[in-house]
C-alpha cells in the first residue's frame, strides 16, 4: 500500500469530527415512545413522580446526545428542555395518527396493535420527533432518526416535511416524502406513494420542490406526485399508479385507466395471452 495514500487516510481520520451518536439517539426516541405509549414498554410507572423522574433522565440523556451534534443553534440543555416540553403536543399528534390508522384499516383491532406493530405509526413517530429537531436548526441528528425509520419500515420521510394531524399510512413500504412536502390534516397514504421533486438540480435546494397535499386527501398505492407548485386540493382521491405533475382542484378524482385485454385459444391447454 502506497505510503502517501496511508498518510492521506490518517490525516482524514485526524480531521474528522467525532462520530454521531446514532444508536444512542434511536434508543432514546424508542424510550420516549415507550413512555408516551406504555403498551410499548415492559415497565409501568404508576405515580406522577415516577414519570417525572424518568422524564428528567431522558432530558439529561438528550442533552448528552445533542452535545455531539455540529453547530447547535442553542445550548444542548436548552434544546433538550424545549423538546421535552413538546411531549404533550407530540403525544396528542401521535394519538391522532394512531386513531386515524385504526379507523382506516379494517384489519386493525385496537390502538395498542397500531402503536406497537404498525410501521406507519412508527415512521410517523420518528418523523414528528425528527421534525421538531429539524425546525430548531439541529443538523444531522434528525436525518439519523429518519434513516433509522426508513431502514426499519421502508418509509422514507425527510425531517423537513410538514405533516398535519391525523395522518394515516397504510402498509407504507416504499413511501417517499420529500423535504419541502406539505401534508394537511386527515390525509391517507398507501404503499409506494412518492411526493417528490420534478428536478434534483442542486441550485433548487432552497426552493419548495415537493408538492402540497391539502386536507382529507387519499392517495392510493404507487401514485407519484411531483413538483413544488403541484397542489392536490382537499377531499381529493388520487388513484393507484397515477403520475401527477400539475395541480388538481378540491374534490378531484384522478385515476390511471388501464386497458386489459384477455384472449384465449379454443385449446384450454394453450398459453394465455395478457395485454395490459
Amino acid at each position: 500500500m502506497a505510503t502517501d495514500f496511508l498518510a492521506r487516510l490518517a490525516a482524514a481520520h485526524r480531521a474528522a469530527p467525532a462520530p454521531l451518536p446514532g444508536p444512542a439517539l434511536v434508543q432514546l426516541v424508542d424510550h420516549l415512545l415507550a413512555l408516551l405509549f406504555p403498551e410499548r414498554s415492559e415497565e409501568r410507572l404508576f405515580e406522577p413522580a415516577a414519570v417525572a423522574d424518568v422524564l428528567v433522565q431522558h432530558e439529561q440523556a438528550l442533552a448528552r446526545v445533542l452535545r455531539s451534534a455540529p453547530s447547535l443553534p442553542a445550548p444542548p440543555e436548552s434544546l433538550a428542555a424545549e423538546l421535552l416540553a413538546l411531549l404533550p403536543e407530540l403525544h396528542e399528534l401521535l394519538q391522532f395518527d394512531a386513531e386515524a390508522i385504526l379507523a382506516a384499516d379494517p384489519a386493525a383491532q385496537n390502538l395498542a396493535e397500531v402503536t406497537c406493530t404498525y410501521p406507519g405509526f412508527y415512521a410517523l413517530a420518528f418523523h414528528r420527533i425528527a421534525h421538531a429537531l429539524n425546525r430548531r436548526g439541529v443538523l444531522l441528528l434528525p436525518r439519523l432518526l429518519s434513516e433509522h425509520a426508513h431502514q426499519r419500515t421502508g418509509i422514507d420521510i425527510h425531517p423537513g416535511a410538514q405533516i398535519g394531524r391525523s395522518c394515516s399510512i397504510d402498509h407504507g413500504t416504499g413511501i417517499v416524502i420529500g423535504e419541502t412536502a406539505v401534508i394537511g390534516d386527515h390525509v391517507r397514504l398507501f404503499q409506494g406513494v412518492t411526493l417528490g421533486a420534478l428536478s434534483v438540480a442542486k441550485e433548487l435546494a432552497r426552493l419548495k420542490r415537493h408538492p402540497t397535499i391539502e386536507d382529507h386527501v387519499v392517495i392510493y398505492a404507487g401514485a407519484t406526485i411531483l413538483g413544488g407548485s403541484t397542489t392536490v386540493g382537499r377531499h381529493s382521491i388520487i388513484g393507484g399508479n397515477v403520475w401527477l405533475t400539475e395541480s388538481v382542484p378540491s374534490h378531484s378524482r384522478v385515476y390511471h385507466r388501464a386497458q386489459l385485454h384477455v384472449t384465449r385459444s379454443e385449446d384450454p391447454l394453450a398459453d394465455l395471452v395478457f395485454s395490459i
